[in-house]
């Protein structure tokens, strides 16, 4: 996407950006759905973003040429441990250690406007998000059915690492953690193979 511009946006310009984010969304979506699904979309998208601008420590990436093309956004996870309340089974040591550090960055979106390039700055918008913070893992959820997603976060080196049912939500996401920097590459090699662990709660 030729003359794509990145750049860091505060909570409060995020906020005045909710109508353009909010359009941004209904394009990024692959179908085309009825105006009553699209609107009930836009809506919902417009309650989770106002929940994450709240949170400590929110940041946003926006890509931008004569417009809004893409953004990515997302918080740290609270070293309380419960963005993984809902985890299917145990979770590994490795990542409940850094949870604890307060090492972890969760990437609650990815938007990027249909174009040839979009996986490419799909890419570089949370790489650019990640890069703004001392984090040493980054997570997202993603729907199960969304699978250009899924293969799109898998393709950019992210790791499943299971199931997580969030209350009141009807659909139970793939959790994906991406390792950031060697020595949490090397921490998280065969997660298979780690002490495994409960939250409590």
């Amino acid at each position: 996407m030729a003359g794509v511009r990145l750049r860091r946006v505060n909570r409060w310009l995020a906020e005045d950006m909710r109508q353009d984010l909010a359009d941004l969304y209904t394009a990024s979506c692959e179908t085309e759905p009825e105006e009553e699904y699209r609107s009930r979309g836009r809506e919902d998208f417009l309650s989770r973003l106002a929940g994450d601008i709240r949170r400590p420590g929110f940041a946003m990436v926006i890509a931008e040429t004569d417009g809004l093309v893409g953004c990515a956004f997302g918080f740290p996870v609270r070293g309380d441990g419960s963005w993984w309340h809902g985890f299917d089974g145990a979770l590994p040591r490795s990542i409940e250690q850094l949870t604890e550090s307060d090492s972890v960055f969760a990437v609650t979106n990815v938007l990027v406007r249909p174009h040839p390039q979009d996986d490419d700055l799909a890419c570089r918008l949370q790489e650019r998000l990640l890069a703004g913070h001392q984090a040493s893992l980054g997570t997202t959820l993603v729907d199960p059915a969304d699978r250009p997603a899924l293969d799109a976060f898998r393709s950019w080196g992210w790791q499943d690492i299971g199931e997580i049912w969030r209350p009141g939500l009807p659909t139970v996401f793939r959790v994906l953690v991406l390792p950031l920097g060697e020595r949490t590459v090397e921490r998280l090699e065969g997660l298979g193979h780690h002490a495994w662990t409960r939250w409590p709660g």
